[in-house]
């Protein structure tokens, strides 16, 4: 009976360190978020498949904050810009720095037609199908430290605004009013 008491207790213990060094592997892995793709996380934020407390991006970090307060600094690819965009026809609001977790869009699941030229005439996307999110946003990585121009088309009604993708520079166009 001892020798029973014994062996459960050494499993129970066994048990114990194994979860316990699995825990601290995991934490020690979500503070190592260097493997991170930056551009799935922002993806899985943005429709809504991921749901941290808030969650933002400037031109060089994604700033994401837990559930448990805690913050995440991710930076973004060296050579990529991202720049979110909601056009409208009725109603916008101001923004710089696009919130994935509360910036609001009109046009929510929206399809949209697409183009977006550098400031040289070269073409980066032509006519490009593309769905908003359930936010209202269109997402785009695009080349860093280049100007471009971009249209975009909606049930007949165009809208056109000229950006850059410099450092500083905002991630959240709210003010191409379709008409």
């Amino acid at each position: 009976m001892k020798k029973g008491i014994l062996v459960a207790s050494g499993l129970v213990i066994a048990a114990l360190g194994t979860y316990l060094i699995a825990g601290n592997i995991q934490k020690e892995g979500a503070e190592n978020h260097e493997t991170t793709d930056i551009k799935q996380l922002v993806h899985d934020i943005s429709a809504g498949k991921a749901t941290p407390q808030s969650a933002s991006i400037n031109s060089s970090q994604l700033i994401v904050t837990g559930d448990d307060t805690q913050t995440m600094n991710y930076d973004l690819p060296d050579n990529e810009f991202f720049v979110s965009i909601a056009p409208y026809v009725e109603q916008t609001h101001p923004c710089a720095t696009h919130s994935l977790t509360g910036c609001q869009g009109e046009i929510k699941n929206g399809a949209f037609n697409v183009t977006v030229h550098d400031s040289e005439g070269n073409v980066i996307m032509e006519n490009a199908a593309i769905k908003s999110q359930s936010n209202g946003f269109i997402d785009l990585w695009l080349p860093r430290d280049k100007t471009y121009r971009i249209s975009v088309n909606h049930e007949g009604k165009t809208a056109e605004t000229e950006f850059s993708t410099y450092e500083k520079n905002d991630t959240c166009i709210t003010t191409m009013q379709l008409g």
